[in-house]
């Protein structure tokens, strides 16, 4: 078996990172894979822009149930905006609608310079 040194990297880099870092890194995952989305619908390449709407969805149902019930009305807030955000890339992924998946990348965009200036703070 062939060792892929990236790979590699990357699994040590999610192995070794805080719980904040973690998060950050979901949400760039999620972002990217709604970008290609946006870029498949474009193309009309209906298969791909499935498969990217329904890994960002994956990463979405992660991050809602890995939340923190006890941190009181923002957990409640994050879940409530989650369960959102994946009824909004259904919606996308039905239609193939280009503004659903807008409208998905600017709120997770916004929850992530949040965690971005949390863990900042934090260093």
């Amino acid at each position: 078996m062939i060792n892929n040194p990236y790979a590699h990297y990357k699994r040590m880099q999610v192995e070794t990172a805080s719980q904040g870092r973690l998060i950050i890194m979901l949400y760039d995952g999620a972002l990217k894979n709604l970008r290609n989305a946006q870029h498949c619908i474009q193309h009309k390449d209906i298969n791909g822009a499935h498969h990217m709407l329904m890994k960002t969805q994956d990463i979405i149902r992660e991050l809602n149930i890995t939340l923190n019930m006890n941190a009181g009305e923002i957990s409640q807030n994050l879940r409530n905006l989650y369960l959102y955000m994946l009824q909004r890339l259904v919606e996308a992924n039905v239609t193939k609608n280009n503004g659903k998946v807008k409208e998905v990348i600017e709120l997770l965009s916004t929850l992530k310079e949040a965690w971005d200036t949390i863990i900042l703070k934090n260093k």
